[in-house]
């Protein structure tokens, strides 16, 4: 047996109701780089406890090679609650000493940006503690490092930085990392090997998570095994790493050929034409349009509809010992002025007007009383105000944004904590109102949300699931097959003795499955996703993307995991300074412009530079990126002011850009030059047939000039298209 840095020999551990390890002998060298993945209550996070020391084999043990040290990032955090972030995460450290080293300096402002090490620890939101509580542990130095969930809270910028600090934390070969992540960007970008843990077991796989579905499909082809369900997700998951993985078109990570003799058979994750055209015939034309839109907050501190991880750096610059953010994510600021009847109108109220909401809630109150006691009076009138204007000043979450999106979308949405996601969605559905612009909603639209939150969920919980599905109907037709909803209830993974089941006694991911199963049992056509993978496991992600292929209506995802967000929608964008622009690279194309704010470059110069030139038909605004959703062919694009959608990116992007002005400029010239000399010919002297000669060579050079210039601009204009 190989002597192992950190291991278990012969273990075996079972807790009342489930064998978790069965004489299990695994382990740790050093330099490893394990991801573990497996099903949610299988035994990952026992795992780590065990490694740790917090959890006892029932039989056989565990062995650490004297002198190493392991450290572990739990799913609960140890930290005191009376502890300011400074003693609690920095352990005391003054500024000067965390300050002084790069690498300490880079951990804090990565992960307590925007946080005041004078706060207490209880006042912090739970993403803000969990940032805490892995700063905390990434400033010691561990022989080994267990992570359980590390990603859970973090955008996708500090999931990047992440990425990055681990695989360069220790030197090659020295160092071992544990990683316990739904995540498989993140697996796949630092892990160097895999545990499945199932079954009791502890099957190792080499390679990151890319190669695991390899080398997964593979041995289920082999062993022939009984499973479909579970081996034909894992062959589609595979395809669509092959042909769509655009993160990875420049690191593969499996052998290709292997992998496409795989997949040969598997037809492609989605028909979008089939969808496109199913969605059309369920939804109509129009489905949701937004149309110069400008959402204004007049306090954005604090407001319930900003993400409070992340603190405006501007509104935080007068408290104490607040943390410089590594990355200060781009905003606009302003005023707007609104004409108003009264002071109720829901764009003052959703704007956080103080005054408004005073007058709202005030109108509220008198019509609960005037209706209890069938008496209304003017008092209502006092409050409000006819006729006038209010200059609302504050934060932009929106501004002058025009999005266009069709039946069949399939849209994914980037961008950091606190940029104004949700509040994006609520305007999307209705449910906050913009301060200037208008929402145009299609007739047909019927709307359902899977948010964050399980709300709708806990008032079914003392309802058994039996008795929940019953209130549906008790067929649907899914893949074209008819199907109930207990059939469907089991592709998500629920067994039929769960039937009986109430549902607050499910897991939170089993509640999240639910949450899911119930919203598409309601039959909307248009689903906005806040987050869906949270709870989730590979697997089950999996099976959820597998489900989500096939249906036909308009989807909008909210995510920070890229795998998933890249998986399951066509088109990706990123909320940024206040504008929804497209990605047409994927989320790379949002990193790279965050890498480029960082480095202290201006992404959007370009388009600034252009803002003077006016709108096109259909654009979101001078000098702004925006996404536009073609109604008459069901395909997005995005409007620039002087472009169309980017497929170049980055430097190429920027010099087509620039490009295709110059040949503007170019042809505007040569126009009038055409024009002075027509205008020559016509006042010459018609007897002079040697002159005219001349202007008419002239002419004709024009022309030909100018048919060059307009092949070459038609032809940037394709590539920016």
């Amino acid at each position: 047996m190989p002597t192992y840095d950190l291991g278990l020999e012969h273990v075996s551990l079972a807790f009342a109701t489930k064998n978790i390890f069965n004489d299990v002998t695994q382990g740790v060298f050093e330099g490893d780089r394990i991801g573990i993945v497996g099903k949610n209550g299988d035994g990952k996070s026992t795992l780590l406890h065990l490694f740790r020391g917090t959890q006892e084999p029932d039989s056989g043990r565990v062995t650490m090679r004297g002198g190493l040290t392991f450290g572990m990032l739990d799913q609960r955090d140890p930290l005191d609650d009376n502890a300011t972030v400074r003693e609690a995460a920095l352990e005391g450290r003054e500024d000067y000493e965390w300050a002084a080293e790069t690498k300490s300096r880079e951990i804090v402002e990565a992960l307590l940006g925007g946080i005041s090490l004078e706060a207490k620890i209880g006042s912090l939101s739970g993403g803000q503690r969990r940032r805490a509580d892995l700063a905390r542990l990434l400033l010691k130095d561990w022989d080994i490092l267990a992570l359980d969930e590390p990603t859970n809270h973090l955008d996708v910028v500090t999931i990047h930085w992440l990425a990055e600090h681990l695989k360069n934390r220790w030197p090659a070969g020295s160092g071992a990392l544990l990683l316990v992540t739904h995540d498989r960007w993140f697996l796949d970008e630092v892990c160097e090997s895999m545990w499945e843990v199932h079954d009791g077991e502890i099957e190792p796989f080499e390679g990151g998570y890319s190669a695991y579905m390899l080398q997964r499909v593979e041995r289920d082809r082999q062993a022939d095994v009984r499973e479909t369900k579970r081996r034909n997700l894992a062959r589609k998951e595979l395809a669509w790493l092959t042909r769509g993985a655009r993160a990875r078109s420049t690191k593969q990570k499996f052998h290709v050929k292997a992998a496409r003799e795989l997949i040969a058979d598997v037809p492609p994750v989605r028909n979008t034409l089939e969808l496109k055209q199913m969605a059309t015939s369920r939804l109509g034309k129009q489905v949701v349009d937004l149309i110069d839109v400008t959402q204004i907050f007049e306090h954005v501190q604090g407001e319930a509809d900003i993400d409070p991880d992340v603190a405006e750096m501007e509104a935080s610059a007068s408290r104490v010992d607040v943390v410089p953010a590594m990355y200060a994510e781009p905003q606009a600021h302003g005023s707007v002025e609104v004409a108003v009847d009264d002071l109720t109108d829901p764009r003052l109220v959703d704007a956080g007007v103080a005054a408004a909401q005073v007058a709202a809630a005030a109108k509220e109150s008198q019509e609960i009383q005037g209706s209890q006691e069938n008496n209304t009076d003017d008092s209502a009138e006092e409050i409000t105000s006819a006729a006038q204007k209010i200059t609302v000043t504050g934060r932009k979450i929106l501004d002058d944004v025009t999005w266009l999106i069709g039946p069949g979308d399939r849209f994914g949405i980037v961008g950091a904590n606190g940029a104004g996601k949700s509040t994006l969605l609520k305007i999307l559905d209705g449910t906050i109102t913009p301060t200037v612009g208008h929402v145009n909603i299609g007739k047909t639209v019927k709307f359902a949300v899977l948010s964050q939150r399980l709300d709708e969920l806990e008032k079914l919980g003392k309802y058994k699931i039996k008795e929940v599905l019953s209130r549906y109907k008790p067929s649907y037709i899914v893949d074209g097959k008819e199907t109930t909803p207990g059939q469907m209830m089991e592709r998500l993974g629920f067994e039929s003795a769960q039937l009986m089941t109430p549902i607050k006694d499910l897991s939170g991911g089993q509640k999240r499955r639910m949450q899911l199963l119930l919203i598409l049992l309601d039959e909307p056509n248009v689903l906005i996703m806040d987050e869906p993978g949270n709870d989730l496991d590979t697997d089950m992600l999996a099976v959820m993307e597998d489900l989500l292929d096939t249906w036909p209506g308009t989807l909008i995802v909210v995510s920070h995991d890229r795998y998933l967000l890249e998986r399951v929608t066509d088109q990706q964008f990123a909320l940024i300074g206040g504008k929804v622009r497209h990605l047409p690279g994927g989320v790379q194309d949002y990193l790279d412009m965050t890498e480029a704010i960082k480095n202290g470059k201006d992404p959007f110069a370009d388009e600034k530079a252009g803002a003077g030139k006016g709108k096109k038909s259909g654009s979101a605004g001078a000098g702004a990126t925006e996404g536009n959703a073609d109604n008459s062919a069901g395909e997005s694009a995005t409007a620039e002011t002087a472009s169309s959608t980017p497929k170049l990116s980055g430097k190429a992007f920027h010099e087509a850009s620039k490009r295709v002005s110059a040949i503007e400029r170019k042809l505007a010239k040569l126009e009038d030059q055409k024009a002075d000399l027509e205008q020559q010919m016509a006042a010459h002297d018609p007897s002079d047939y040697e002159g005219l000669g001349k202007l008419n060579e002239q002419l004709q050079a024009v022309a030909d000039e100018s048919e060059s210039l307009e092949m070459e601009w038609m032809e940037l204009s394709e590539q920016l298209e």
